[in-house]
């Protein structure tokens, strides 16, 4: 997926704004999650949710930044997606994750949510989860052998 130049524009606007608060949004966007998955919360039994909101926030900071070429970011993504997959995070889940971002976003934004951010988000997450899944489709071989 190809981001737009309308879709860089309005990422990076929504970012601004969006990163003003950014632990408030990680936490939001945490309990959407497990709110819309609950199932999910094992996968971070021992994990430190502080110490997760702010990877959270750097890693979408990084391909906020990256937005106008995605390249520099490939290598770092797939490379968490084989991470993931070794925490047990499944396809589907990926969905989940999106919905939960961009509920989260549309809470936080409001009436800036328009249909265009939405859909700029919507491409650029489709990016992201597609590299991460690949990274782990790529991994698993390893995991099973």
């Amino acid at each position: 997926m190809t981001l737009t130049p309308q879709h860089i524009t309005d990422i990076r606007r929504s970012w601004q704004v969006l990163a003003t608060e950014a632990d408030a949004f990680a936490s939001g966007f945490y309990d959407q999650l497990f709110r819309s998955d609950p199932g999910l919360r094992s996968l971070f039994a021992r994990t430190d949710l502080p110490a997760q909101r702010r990877k959270l926030i750097a890693a979408i900071g990084l391909v906020v930044r990256h937005a106008d070429d995605l390249s520099p970011v490939i290598g770092p993504l797939t490379e968490l997606g084989a991470r993931h997959l070794g925490y047990g995070v499944k396809d589907s889940d990926y969905t989940t994750v999106g919905g939960a971002l961009i509920e989260t976003m549309e809470a936080h934004l409001q009436e800036a949510f328009t249909p265009e951010v939405r859909d700029a988000w919507l491409t650029a997450y489709g990016a992201v989860a597609g590299t991460m899944m690949a990274g782990a489709q790529a991994a698993a071989p390893r995991k099973s052998a």
